[in-house]
């Protein structure tokens, strides 16, 4: 078990890398992996399954201990990156499909990397996981509002259909695991150090599918996606720290919000273009997957070398 967990913490140091890999293989491999394309919601499930692993009550009554502060990190998610992804499609000519996807992984949760970032950056890791925590729980009425709101211009949005699809691929599998986590805690606890490999094996072949699925029009408009991802990424960061310091937040807790609202469950976004739009719509999660992994390592390592003297102190979290 010490290999496995030895494995699985340098995996998870090493995401982007193997994102990236992942990336590459399925551009040039796409028969190989674009038949994953249909296993792309049950590997979504497996990783928010292990995220229900790692949820604790702790979690939530950060929440209630400073709801302020998640209110701020929640609200700033949920309309700085949508309202950027708008206006991304206005400024930037895209195909509808693009323009969807984009969209649709701008309304989507914060992801769970973020946390690792936070805590990377010496910024407020307990902030931070009440926010992904929320954003994740809310996502299955906001994010198919928000989708249908800003996105029905380029393509037809079924939002009760989304909705159905975000409670059975996010909401199942977190209570599942978070009530196996109450049933079998010696259990879970040993399996804990594993899941970071778990969330890279997933998020990485749901990249190589989407990648294989849609080789034509990466190599057709891949530039033009991958430089939409980025503006969107650190437009995403700089907002929301700016968002965090104009609230009048600490040095800490302006780092957990920025990196929070910068870095997007852009998994479930290719699960659900997959499933709602196409696999073209799908491409700007995949870049985004592979990007913000890269963006939040070096953020994270800027944020460290800024320090404040009434910085909050912060809890490790598991890499996810």
């Amino acid at each position: 078990m010490k290999a496995i967990a030895s494995l699985s913490a340098f995996v998870g140091k090493t995401f982007a890398v193997w994102t990236i890999l992942f990336a590459v293989l399925g551009f040039f491999l796409p028969d190989t992996f674009k038949q994953l394309t249909p296993y792309i919601v049950t590997l979504l499930g497996i990783i928010m399954f292990g995220m229900g692993l790692t949820l604790s009550l702790d979690d939530f009554r950060e929440v209630a201990r400073r709801p302020a502060d998640v209110g701020i990190g929640v609200a700033s998610q949920f309309l700085i990156m949508p309202l950027i992804a708008v206006g991304l499609t206005i400024v930037i000519p895209m195909s509808p499909e693009v323009a969807a996807g984009v969209i649709l992984v701008g309304c989507c949760p914060g992801g769970t990397s973020s946390n690792v970032m936070t805590y990377l950056s010496k910024g407020d890791v307990a902030l931070s996981v009440a926010c992904t925590s929320v954003t994740t729980l809310a996502a299955p009425i906001v994010t198919p509002f928000l989708v249908w709101l800003f996105a029905s211009q380029f393509l037809p949005v079924d939002a009760m259909a989304m909705f159905l699809s975000i409670v059975k691929v996010i909401l199942v599998p977190l209570a599942l695991g978070f009530a196996l986590q109450k049933l079998l805690p010696g259990v879970v606890k040993a399996a804990v150090p594993a899941l970071p490999l778990v969330s890279v094996i997933g998020i990485v072949l749901i990249v190589a599918a989407v990648v294989g699925a849609s080789k034509q029009a990466i190599a057709t408009s891949g530039l033009l996606i991958f430089l939409v991802v980025v503006l969107h990424n650190g437009i995403g960061y700089l907002l929301g720290y700016l968002a965090a310091k104009a609230s009048g937040l600490s040095l800490s807790k302006r780092k957990a919000i920025a990196i929070e609202v910068g870095m997007q469950n852009s998994g479930l976004g290719a699960a659900l273009a997959a499933a709602h739009f196409s696999p073209v719509a799908a491409v700007p999660s995949a870049i985004f997957s592979v990007w913000h992994n890269i963006s939040g390592a070096l953020l994270a390592n800027y944020f460290a070398q800024k320090h404040e003297e009434d910085a909050a102190p912060v809890r490790q979290t598991p890499a996810g």
